[in-house]
Parts: structure tokens; sequence; C-alpha cells
């Protein structure tokens, strides 16, 4: 993967204010950001098309060469992030529309700013895009039948619909920019650095053209909705940090793995809802997609005055593997 993703850190610091204040006009003068409603699915798919654009197929061949990281990030994602958005929901009497919302939330991958977050909290970024890429791909799969598996005693959604959105919007185009990205290598290196940008652009539309669709009446669950949202974020970043801790990792693997757990594809998660079960069911990941990324600036923002260290284990094995090699 380039590292042009990373310069994007300053303008991802303002993301979430941006994505207030677009929220905000959105609810209250709808009509200009309903415009953009029909082009929710190609902006996502601009965005993911971007992705593909800065992957690499050795971020993929990281998985057979160190595959225990990579499949602890897999599992714990997709394992703790539905059953939490679940457990969530029912804690806090949720709406059905609004739970399913929250399961599909939690049913969808990892988020695009992750990678960043990771990098700006001393994680291991070369992991954290595997695990990104893996991801994505696994949950074109694991997305319709987690939501399926969560929502469908309760709410009547066309699951095979979902997939061949998911295919559409997600694998064709992260398989376009991979091959963009090795067909023309010179075009892709002059577009990249604005790529973030874009994206991030891209993504604020599709946020205010959701909230412009949102009935007046789900403004009453505004605040147990908050409350959801943090509290499934907080659920993914301490079980994917110490899910690692129980697995052995260092402290490194560890911070990735609680940013790629905490973190999800909410965009995607928003488009869904609104196709597939009402505009209500999008609002958890509206407001995932503000939050995750004000608390993943925030958390990054700690990390990177801590900085990750081998234990005094791994110290002594680095220590006495160079010793050897003198």
């Amino acid at each position: 993967m380039s590292l042009a993703p990373l310069n994007a850190s300053p303008g991802l610091q303002i993301f979430p204010v941006l994505a207030i204040l677009v929220s905000v006009l959105a609810w209250f003068w709808p009509e200009p950001f309903a415009i953009a409603l029909p082009w929710i699915s190609p902006l996502l798919a601009l965005v993911m098309l971007a992705m593909g654009i800065t992957l690499t197929l050795d971020d993929f061949r990281r998985l057979a060469t160190r595959p225990a990281p990579v499949l602890a990030g897999l599992g714990l994602h997709y394992l703790i992030m539905p059953l939490a958005a679940l457990g969530i929901a029912r804690l806090l009497h949720l709406p059905p529309d609004l739970t399913a919302g929250m399961i599909l939330t939690g049913s969808v991958a990892s988020g695009t700013a992750s990678t960043v977050m990771v990098y700006l909290s001393g994680g291991e970024v070369a992991l954290s895009v595997t695990i990104s890429a893996c991801s994505t791909i696994v949950g074109v799969a694991m997305t319709p039948l987690l939501t399926w598996l969560y929502t469908s005693s309760t709410i009547p959604i066309d699951y095979g619909a979902m997939l061949l959105s998911i295919v559409e919007i997600v694998l064709l185009p992260v398989g376009l920019g991979l091959l963009l990205r090795h067909t023309v290598p010179t075009m892709i290196t002059r577009v990249e650095p604005g790529l973030p940008i874009l994206c991030m652009a891209a993504v604020i539309i599709i946020i205010g053209a959701i909230v412009s669709a949102v009935p007046d009446n789900t403004l009453t669950e505004a605040a147990p909705m908050i409350l959801a949202v943090a509290m499934h974020n907080t659920t993914g970043l301490l079980g994917g940090y110490f899910g690692g801790r129980l697995l052995g990792f260092n402290e490194a693997v560890c911070r990735t793995l609680a940013l790629e757990v905490g973190m999800q594809n909410s965009g995607l998660a928003a488009t869904l809802a609104r196709l597939y079960i009402s505009s209500s069911a999008a609002i958890p990941a509206v407001f995932f997609s503000i939050w995750h990324n004000l608390s993943g600036s925030l958390l990054a923002g700690y990390w990177s005055r801590h900085p990750a260290s081998l234990s005094t284990r791994q110290k002594h094995a680095a220590q006495h593997t160079s010793f050897s090699e003198r």
C-alpha cells in the first residue's frame, strides 16, 4: 500500500466537525442535500475504488506470511461487532429498524480511516492494511450473512439483493482499483495524493444525503442512538485491544487490532441500511461515522504520546537473536 493516504491525517482530524456540521444542515435544510440521494451508491463505489488503488498484491500475500494477527483481526471484528450491536440495541430497547441498522453497522468491514489511526497511534501499518483489505473482501459474504443471522426474525430484508449490491459497490470497484494500480501505475501515482480528500468529500456528501431523508420523528431517538454508538465503538476498541492481549500479541499489534475491530465502514452500512431497511435504519451508521473518527483520533493521539514497546519476553528474544547473529 502507498503511504499517500496517511498524509490525509490533518484533514481527517476535522472530519468529525464537518460531518456534524453537514448533518445539522441536512436535518434543518434537507432539500439541497437530497439532490445527492441517487448518487449515494456511486459515491461509495468511488471511495472503494480509491481504496483499491492504494492496495497492492503484497497486502494480501501478508495473510500467508503472517496469518495469526490477520486472522485474529478478522475473527475479533466479525465476532465482536455484530454481537455487541445486538446486545446494546436490546439493552437500550431500540426499535426494530434502528436495531437492524446497528447490526448492519456491526457487520460491515473495517473502516477506511483505520489505517491512518493505526499510523498515528504507533501500531503496525502494514498489518492494518492487510486486515482492512481482507476484511473488505471477506465482508462481501459476511455482511449479508451476519445481518441475516441477527435480524431475520425481526425485520424483512432482501439479503440476496444486499449481497449483489455489496459486489457492485465494494468488490468490483476494489478489484478495478487493484487492476488500475498495476496497469497504469504512472497515472495512479499522479492522482493518488488527492484521493484521501476526495474520499472524505464523498463520505460527507453521503452523510448529508442520508440525513436529509430521515423522518422528523427520528429526532427523539438521537440521544439513545448516540449512547448506543458510543458503547458499540468502545466495545470494539476494548475487545480488539484486550483480545490481542489474550492471544499474546505485542503492544503495537494490540493497538492495530483495537482500531481495526472498533472502526467500521459506516458509509457502506448507511448506504445498505437505506437501500434495504429504511432511512431511519441508516442513522446508527451516520452517528457511528462521526463518533468513530472522533474517538479514533483521540485514542491515536493518546497512544502517539505513549509509544508501543516490546514486552520483557520479546525484548529478551530480540536480544538473544541479535547476539546469535553476531
